[in-house]
């Protein structure tokens, strides 16, 4: 692997969601740091702030893991899933809850980039790895394209929606009506047979 990021506990965040993530979802996620991380070259972080985004990268659909799959939406049990592994790294409490936030708010449009520098890179890195218009043109930089390209996108749009819809299925109050597990569960039980991309995605 030819990525680095940033520091020791960001690796051993890698190596742990490696060791819970479907491989559509760990490539996912290691594309959303590539972004996040590019994106934020014009932004005055530190290092330490820096391997947290990373964390925050790596952790941010920690929930759809069968290891992580508790009561709460996804978002929720990943940034608890982060906040553990972090509480045991000894970093200062304001740092992990910033990990906690931009987990947790990553699917939460007009509130992530409002909520500070982690959460908006977080949540941008994650549309402009669905193609969101606007974000970032990862083809007009052929280091970064070449990355991205390390990690092959493997029908990630039908495994993640299909991993939040099964466990929304197992236990409805992890996905609430105005939330986006919410929609992808409305879209699965009024096309129950349509396994594919979801409309709602």
């Amino acid at each position: 692997m030819k990525v680095s990021f940033g520091g020791e506990i960001a690796d051993s965040a890698y190596a742990y969601v490696r060791s819970v993530l479907r491989p559509a979802i760990l490539h996912h996620s290691i594309r959303v740091w590539l972004l996040a991380d590019h994106l934020s070259r014009g932004e005055e972080i530190d290092a330490r702030e820096r391997e947290a985004l990373a964390v925050a990268c790596l952790f941010h659909d920690a929930g759809t893991a069968d290891r992580h799959d508790g009561p709460q939406r996804f978002e929720v049990e990943g940034a608890d899933a982060a906040r553990i592994f972090l509480s045991g790294h000894r970093w200062p409490a304001p740092l992990v809850q910033k990990v906690w936030e931009a987990v947790a708010l990553h699917t939460s449009p007009g509130i992530a980039e409002r909520m500070g520098t982690l959460p908006r890179l977080v949540r941008l890195g994650v549309l402009a790895d669905f193609g969101a218009p606007g974000v970032i043109d990862a083809d007009g930089d052929e280091r970064l394209a070449s990355s991205l390209a390390l990690f092959p996108r493997m029908e990630i749009e039908t495994v993640l929606g299909n991993a939040v819809v099964a466990q929304a299925l197992r236990c409805p109050e992890k996905a609430p009506p105005s939330s986006w597990p919410g929609g992808l569960l409305a879209a699965r039980l009024a096309h129950p047979e349509d396994t594919g991309i979801s409309p709602a995605f």
